[in-house]
């Protein structure tokens, strides 16, 4: 893979094509638990492709790869929710008029609550510790923060999650 990586680098789109291929999957699954659509989803793997294929020179390890394309997938996502806030969701009373797809997502609608209730601090730790299997240390250094505030942060959500779960507490208390 790092000799893969490498000739990306260098410039060859056969290289990139067949590495990004094989975090496709990766990339969308990561970007639905954020935008929590497939339509969104996919316009986020898209954003993915372009940016990652656009700044594939800026990568200083190539066997962090995965890693820094997990890190552009939420920036894209993030983003994209922050430019969707700006439009009008359909009111609740609407929604049986609107044919819904089944998704393909192995998340349970009430789980995908509880997480949705999170800071997306939080919410990023979690999706990255046990939907993508990172350790601490690959999440403290994709998402660019100290070893102990990353278990600080999944102690803390884990927290909440428990609280919701259990108590009915509010998760943003």
């Amino acid at each position: 893979m790092i000799r893969l990586v490498k000739k990306a680098q260098k410039g060859h789109d056969e290289a990139f094509l067949s590495l990004f291929q094989q975090y496709e999957v990766d990339i969308y699954r990561m970007a639905y638990v954020y935008v929590k659509n497939k339509e969104d989803a996919l316009d986020v793997v898209q954003e993915v492709a372009y940016q990652s294929f656009k700044k594939i020179d800026t990568l200083k390890k190539p066997e962090y790869f995965k890693t820094w394309l997990m890190k552009i997938t939420m920036n894209c996502a993030i983003n994209l929710i922050k430019k969707n806030r700006k439009v009008v969701l359909i009111r609740s009373e609407y929604e049986e008029f609107i044919e819904t797809e089944e998704e393909d997502i192995p998340l349970t609608l009430s789980l995908q609550d509880l997480i949705d209730g999170l800071e997306m601090e939080e919410k990023s730790v979690v999706l990255l510790r046990f939907y993508q299997n990172y350790t601490f240390k690959e999440i403290a250094e994709l998402l660019d923060m100290p070893l102990g505030t990353a278990k600080s942060v999944l102690y803390r959500a884990l927290k909440k999650l428990r609280n919701k779960y259990f108590e009915g507490d509010d998760v943003n208390e």
